[in-house]
């Protein structure tokens, strides 16, 4: 298949350039270069493929993530020419006491990884791999594709559609790294019929903190691909996957329902989730200025080929305010978030810092906790952002590591806030704790993107429940020198 950027040869590793990264002192903890005289111990770098560069430059562009709220300038950045050149990396680290992460966005360009908006792609003072050197898609079949972890859901879905084919679960911004989005989870608007972006997977290559180069599947290495699966990079860094696709429709006729009153809201959308109606399903609610009730709205879709469906059964026992409908090509529909992107860079706003606040609610507390978090919750605190609200069944997720909420039905609560520029963030930072220690008190779990700070041991315990066992277990097995994705700050 097509490889959009071609791998990386030369066999230089570059400071800059002319000096020439030789070897790591580990006396002084610092980089040798050709143009650095040096004293203490030395460890020389291995043989590479691709790159390894220490250019300021270059470590500045891995320094921050999309969320544009901590600083994590790595010493070097791997631009590989292979997988084995991770491999070494690791194992070079592993010796060396550094620290290794995989970074699916920084210094492209796209500046976009909102799996990673409070450091959790980031190696402060270790080596940033950037995950974009590989991104090769190797094969396209009837029911599958092989792709490399660098690969965006974009430029596959991009390949899948001229096979008229497309991965079933999609992110609703498609310019994420696939090994990004499989290391957390992957959510869309197809959760409601299959599950997260994880729950598609059929095969993995994995590199892991002991350096072992690993296929692993639901029969094969299968603790491993769980442990990769929605393990936040704890285990191995996942280099190329393989993904179920499904045949790819024509058309989408899209169905927007308003509500003013939650109750109603969350009647309805639950009905549209049991009954399975709609190919698609997501929720928002638009915060208000005070004294002017909120907003909410559900977006729905059904997919076609040639003649459209009848809206009136679809619609049949909702009791919406109003609804709109758009029909519109099942592509135009799949990447309907660039238009808002393209916005949000326009007005100024993208890089703007960004307190994002993603949470699973378990249904039976979740309208207490909007009526509660509504209350505090104003159009400013969106900024030019969104605040996705909608449900899903939580047998769907089927990996131990993507962890829900121990109910039937949950709610993703998603604050993806734009502030408007010049805002203090640190604010918001500290409403997004309040609003997750309230969340956990009624049973939430978090969703391993966005900023809660502070997070300690024992909220990561509180996190993963029976499964904190499991995570501990992997991580002794798997990455016994904690080499792997310190960002994360799961193990302090």
């Amino acid at each position: 298949m097509n490889n959009h950027h071609p791998p990386l040869t030369r066999r230089t590793l570059l400071t800059g350039l002319t000096a020439t990264v030789i070897a790591y002192n580990t006396t002084t903890r610092t980089w040798a270069t050709t143009n650095t005289p040096t004293t203490g111990r030395l460890s020389p770098v291995p043989t590479l493929d691709g790159t390894l560069t220490t250019n300021p430059a270059t470590t500045a562009t891995h320094a921050h993530d999309f969320g544009r709220l901590t600083t994590n300038t790595p010493h070097a950045v791997l631009n590989p020419g292979s997988t084995q050149d991770i491999v070494k990396i690791i194992n070079y680290a592993r010796r060396n006491g550094l620290k290794v992460a995989m970074n699916g966005q920084a210094g492209t360009g796209n500046d976009l990884e909102s799996h990673s908006n409070y450091g959790q792609a980031g190696a402060a003072g270790g080596i940033s791999i950037n995950a974009r050197a590989l991104n090769k898609i190797h094969t396209i079949t009837p029911t599958t594709a092989t792709v490399d972890a660098g690969t965006t859901w974009a430029e596959l879905t991009e390949a899948t559609l001229t096979h008229g084919l497309t991965p079933p679960c999609l992110t609703d911004y498609l310019h994420l790294t696939i090994g990004g989005t499989l290391s957390i989870g992957g959510i869309g608007n197809t959760v409601q019929k299959y599950g997260l972006q994880t729950d598609t997977v059929e095969s993995l290559d994995i590199i892991t903190g002991t350096g072992h180069h690993l296929t692993a599947t639901p029969t094969h290495n299968t603790r491993l691909f769980h442990a990769a699966l929605g393990g936040a990079g704890q285990a191995g860094l996942i280099t190329r996957a393989t993904l179920k696709l499904i045949p790819a429709p024509q058309r989408a006729l899209v169905f927007t329902l308003h509500y003013t009153d939650l109750t109603t809201y969350m009647k309805d959308q639950e009905t549209i989730l049991n009954d399975g109606r709609f190919h698609t399903q997501v929720g928002e609610i638009h915060p208000q200025p005070p004294g002017t009730p909120t907003t909410y709205t559900i977006e729905t879709a059904t997919y076609y080929n040639t003649t459209p469906p009848n809206p009136t059964p679809l619609l049949q026992g909702l009791t919406p305010q109003q609804t709109t409908t758009t029909d519109t090509t099942y592509r135009e529909y799949t990447f309907r978030a660039n238009t808002f992107a393209d916005n949000l860079k326009n007005l100024g706003y993208w890089n703007q810092p960004k307190p994002w606040l993603s949470l699973l609610l378990p249904a039976t507390t979740t309208h207490q906790f909007i009526q509660e978090t509504l209350t505090t919750l104003t159009p400013d605190d969106i900024g030019q952002g969104l605040l996705l609200f909608y449900p899903f069944h939580t047998n769907k997720i089927t990996h131990p590591l993507t962890i829900t909420p121990n109910e039937p039905t949950a709610y993703l609560f998603d604050l993806l806030t734009f502030p408007h520029p010049g805002t203090n963030p640190q604010p918001a930072l500290t409403r997004n704790r309040n609003l997750y220690n309230r969340a956990t008190q009624l049973g939430a779990k978090r969703y391993l993107v966005g900023a809660i700070p502070h997070m300690t041991t024992t909220d990561w315990q509180h996190h993963y429940g029976p499964q904190w066992t499991t995570l501990t277990t992997n991580k002794k097995t798997y990455d016994p020198t904690h080499t792997l994705t310190p960002g994360q700050n799961i193990f302090q």
